[in-house]
């Protein structure tokens, strides 16, 4: 494994050097030693791309400006898109060879429940009763037998019944399950029995600490997503410098290209078209800033191979039969 953000150039540190005032030497035992299983430590992400006209802008737009992508991730949920759009959409990434991501079924902020409202967010987007985990396995099924090979969750029940319906073959083995930011771990507790549950890649909040990713890479090796510029209602947070420490720290990553001062969209329609397609094409803007960000300070080796999408052995509790 090589560490690029060791052997890269940090950040005004020439300049500063001949100051006095350059950084204390990273410390090794702060690196991850994990990767992807093809090698690679880290891979791109664009997210709220919310239907086929925006996947097209997305599209266009990296080859325009030459922004590799691993995944494209949507956000307001399977069941706002039709059979047709779902087919457009996997057929489009399946061309380019990559991972298209849906959100699942009902969830806290759109139903009837109004302690998501009240001050403490009460249970925030999780499924509330059997009919919503109901609403997130059948959005689960359809999306799958339509070709989708990644699903978004954001409760823990819904990750592990839907974990146990890849055991059981009622959705593909390899599906692959994302934890949503919204309900993202804090500490290596948390994040490692997400990863028991189920877990393929795990958001993670943007506000985290480079310690705390460190903390975290001790006990698990899931693959990580991090906003590397979050939505205002995720805290705006902007880590650009720091992409190559986020890399050295939390690898295996997705750097997830966010958008800060922009207007939401979820639950998309058309009456939001405009500043989808505006916001989609500049979420892949702020990945090209991202990169060659990296490239000049030499930490852009040790991308993970364009058409990677699987996350590896990781650690699960033990599942049961129905008769069990």
């Amino acid at each position: 494994m090589t560490d690029t953000a060791t052997a890269a150039r940090r950040p005004g540190e020439q300049a500063l050097s001949a100051l006095g005032l350059g950084a204390p030497a990273l410390d090794p035992a702060d690196a991850s030693t994990h990767t992807f299983p093809d090698g690679g430590r880290w891979r791109t992400e664009i997210p709220s791309c919310e239907g086929p006209e925006a996947l097209a802008v997305i599209l266009k737009e990296s080859s325009r400006l030459d922004v590799p992508i691993h995944r494209i991730s949507q956000g307001s949920g399977v069941w706002m898109l039709t059979d047709a759009e779902i087919t457009e959409m996997v057929e489009a990434t399946a061309e380019r060879a990559i991972e298209l991501c849906l959100f699942t079924g009902p969830r806290g902020t759109w139903d009837i429940g109004g302690s998501v409202r009240s001050d403490s967010r009460g249970g925030g987007l999780r499924a509330r009763g059997h009919d919503a985990v109901a609403g997130c396995v059948e959005d689960a099924v359809r999306a799958t037998e339509l070709g989708v090979k990644c699903l978004l969750v954001a409760d823990e029940g819904v990750l592990w019944t839907l974990h146990r319906a890849r055991v059981a073959g009622i959705i593909p083995a390899d599906t692959t399950l994302k934890v949503s930011a919204l309900i993202g771990p804090v500490n290596p507790a948390a994040y490692a029995v997400y990863e028991r549950l189920g877990a393929d890649s795990l958001n993670v909040p943007s506000d985290l600490t480079l310690e705390h990713l460190t903390e975290i890479r001790r006990v698990s090796a899931a693959p990580m997503d991090m906003y590397i510029e979050a939505p205002d209602d995720l805290g705006g947070y902007i880590r650009m410098y720091e992409v190559a420490e986020l890399i050295r720290r939390g690898a295996p990553l997705y750097l997830k290209f966010g958008l800060s001062k922009a207007p939401g969209i979820y639950p998309w329609g058309t009456h939001l078209r405009d500043v989808t397609l505006d916001t989609a094409r500049e979420r892949v803007r702020r990945g090209r800033l991202a990169l060659d960000l990296l490239a000049r300070h030499g930490a852009d080796g040790d991308m993970a191979p364009l058409g990677s999408r699987l996350p590896g052995s990781l650690n699960r509790f033990p599942v049961e039969s129905a008769t069990d």
